[in-house]
């Protein structure tokens, strides 16, 4: 017998908190597609959203320079090098025409994820009340179940843009809410806020005393415009944004991410942080200032492979009878299963058992999500194109 069972036969237990939450779906699933084709199935995955590409060549060769200066290795400010923030602040004048503040205004983080676990436990008292979009990233769920937050999830149809319904949150008790979950443009339907959204939930979030966070990580993706909440004047005071390397800059394995909010809410969401990491890696730093320095040919060259992918997502989506809003921006393909499917988890079983093609079922990021399914970009032409012949091959879909 284990160790680990004999303690549980001692009455050893998990914090409540453990039992609350499952393990991450991807996780669970990457375990299964692993062993798969580890019996020779070589399954074609077009289900996460892992940048396959690497970043800029500039990003690559700092990093690998700066890792052999004896200087670079060891502990660094909490709140990233100043370089760094500095960066970040060039890049939102850039791009979204956005002025922060290097010194007070800007926190770089270990990935965006990671911002979540500040963010909520900088905010949310066990017992609080939290906005979540359902659809949407399963995290905001899971990480407010470990803060002992309590959940108030907000319905996104299609039918409303995937747009939050203003006159059905506010028949929630927002006098118990002080967090609002927001992601746009959205994962996993790619539906992008306009600006006059952005304003009423910055409105909203003013007159109810709710923090308004959005988690920003897909605003280059295919995407001509990218958009910030901070462009509307004041949002500062309520809103915070979150954003990240990881798809603008096929980073996802580097952690970099930052967040953006007034001096106050920084300073509060550093007090979390300078408790559960120390810092990130020098050589790492100089290297992310060099890709969010990158031109706008960098962006243009990403996405134009993206553009070609993309093309081959919708036919597959057609191979499947699936329907999808062709204005989605990101790095997933959004679609309806047929109405004679029962569900989005039963079309991406059979996709994965006949053709050999994990998809995601959209139910994991919600009950609105559960006639959907979402298609990766992160997949090589030739490879999606596979997956495109294996589905018209072995399906048989009329």
């Amino acid at each position: 017998m284990s160790n680990a069972a004999m303690k549980c036969e001692k009455g050893f237990s998990p914090a409540s908190r453990v039992t609350e939450i499952k393990e991450y779906y991807f996780s669970r699933k990457l375990r299964e597609i692993a062993a798969l084709n580890a019996e020779g199935k070589d399954i074609i995955s077009l289900g996460i959203g892992g940048p396959d590409r690497p970043p800029h060549p500039d990003v690559i060769e700092t990093m690998a320079t700066e890792i052999h200066n004896a200087d670079n290795h060891g502990y660094q400010p909490y709140t990233g090098l100043p370089a760094l923030r500095d960066a970040f602040a060039r890049w939102y004048r850039r791009n979204y025409n956005v002025s922060l503040e290097p010194s007070n205004e800007i926190l770089p983080l270990i990935g965006s994820k990671e911002g979540i676990l500040h963010v909520s436990l900088a905010f949310l008292n066990p017992g609080d009340g939290v906005l979540v979009p359902n659809p949407g990233y399963p995290t905001y769920t899971s990480v407010s179940r470990l803060v002992q937050a309590e959940i108030f999830n907000y319905d996104l149809t299609g039918e409303n843009g995937w747009m939050p319904d203003f006159d059905a949150l506010r028949r929630l008790p927002l006098e118990r809410i002080k967090l609002m979950w927001v992601n746009y443009p959205h994962m996993p339907t790619g539906a992008q806020a306009s600006q006059k959204v952005f304003k009423r939930l910055v409105d909203f979030g003013r007159e109810h005393g709710i923090v308004i966070v959005n988690d920003n990580p897909y605003s280059f993706i295919l995407n001509d415009t990218p958009q910030s909440i901070l462009q509307i004047p004041g949002a500062k005071d309520v809103a915070i944004e979150l954003n990240s390397m990881s798809k603008s800059h096929n980073m996802a394995g580097w952690r970099v991410g930052m967040l953006a909010s007034n001096p106050t809410f920084i300073q509060w969401i550093l007090k979390v942080k300078s408790n559960i990491d120390s810092g990130q890696f020098k050589p790492l730093m100089l290297a992310a200032i060099k890709g969010l320095d990158a031109s706008s040919e960098w962006y243009a060259e990403v996405n134009s492979v993206y553009k070609e992918r993309r093309l081959i997502a919708e036919q597959i989506m057609h191979a499947l009878r699936c329907s999808f809003d062709p204005e989605q921006r990101g790095l997933f393909l959004w679609g309806r299963v047929p109405d004679d499917c029962p569900s989005g988890e039963a079309l991406a079983d059979r996709v994965l058992e006949k053709a050999r093609v994990f998809i995601t079922p959209g139910f994991i990021f919600g009950s609105n999500g559960e006639k959907y399914i979402r298609i990766s970009l992160c997949a090589t032409e030739e490879r999606m194109a596979e997956a495109l012949t294996r589905i018209k091959t072995n399906l048989h879909i009329n």
